[in-house]
């Protein structure tokens, strides 16, 4: 049984794992590298939670409650006795590798690993453990605190016991999670990119404006944001690197990126969080 959750990574995504896990009543355990950025995550916590103070979905002994269950930590002894561990870092092979042969040493036999990967075989990453059966995804999207949806990825060697568990205790944090098999892009990624890469195909063979490709897919199909917007917001070099692991994996011509999405990175146009991508953020 699940009762306390090690979050290893207190950026975006790790944050919020740990917020909906505290508000979930678990004992959370957060690792970051420095005191610095756990505090950091721990203040985009807390901004959350006050939202959710304003909006009437919180009070504040509740606010207190949950922060009360969150513990950060800059290494992994706190992690001995958690039930289960969910890797949120950069998605970066060699690094999420040793975060869990390092895990893997500390953490009690019957720990499940989990990783936050979008794109990265989940087989690969549980090799280097002793726990192959005790290692699955649970691929939660952005922003974790208002996006219903988990990917819970079985690998070959997951046991049904720890694939059960993993799919309980993303239900019992509020989401709505599906089962995924172990292939990169998993469900929504392998259906999404396509998707992108063929608007941004699109646009740079002159269909249409961006704002009119945008419109059309809003308008017409009722999408709550249009492509290009949605890869600005997504980031474009994150939709790069998806695409062209899936495009290694597949050999799949709709997995190949366009030539302007890789020239619109190598220029630093990323999107959103760059100030620039298909659009304009600077002001």
């Amino acid at each position: 049984m699940i009762k306390k959750v090690g979050v290893v990574g207190c950026g975006q995504m790790g944050s919020g794992i740990t917020q909906v896990s505290a508000q979930g009543g678990y004992q959370v355990v957060v690792n970051e590298a420095t005191d610095e950025l756990i505090a950091k995550g721990i203040k985009g916590i807390t901004k959350q939670l006050d939202k959710a103070i304003e909006k009437g979905k919180l009070d504040p002994a509740g606010k207190d409650k949950v922060l009360g269950n969150i513990k950060g930590t800059t290494d992994f002894s706190p992690f001995a006795d958690c039930d289960i561990v969910i890797e949120a870092v950069t998605e970066n092979m060699a690094v999420k590798k040793e975060i869990f042969k390092e895990l893997d040493k500390i953490c009690k036999p019957e720990t499940i690993f989990a990783s936050n990967t979008s794109s990265l075989p989940i087989g690969d990453l549980a090799s280097v453990t002793k726990r192959r059966g005790q290692f699955l995804g649970l691929h939660f999207f952005n922003p974790v605190q208002v996006m219903k949806l988990v990917e819970v990825v079985k690998t070959i060697d997951t046991t049904d016991e720890t694939f059960n568990a993993a799919f309980a205790f993303a239900q019992s944090v509020g989401k709505s999670p599906v089962k995924a098999k172990d292939t990169p892009g998993f469900v929504v990624n392998v259906l999404l990119i396509p998707y992108l890469l063929d608007a941004i195909r699109q646009y740079e063979n002159g269909l249409a404006s961006r704002e009119d490709i945008d419109n059309a897919m809003i308008f017409g199909c009722g999408h709550p944001m249009g492509p290009l917007t949605l890869t600005d917001f997504i980031g474009l070099d994150t939709t790069l690197y998806i695409a062209d692991i899936m495009h290694e994996e597949f050999k799949d011509s709709h997995y190949a990126a366009p030539p302007l999405l890789r020239r619109m990175v190598n220029a630093g146009y990323m999107g959103k969080k760059s100030g620039r991508g298909f659009y304009d953020y600077s002001k």
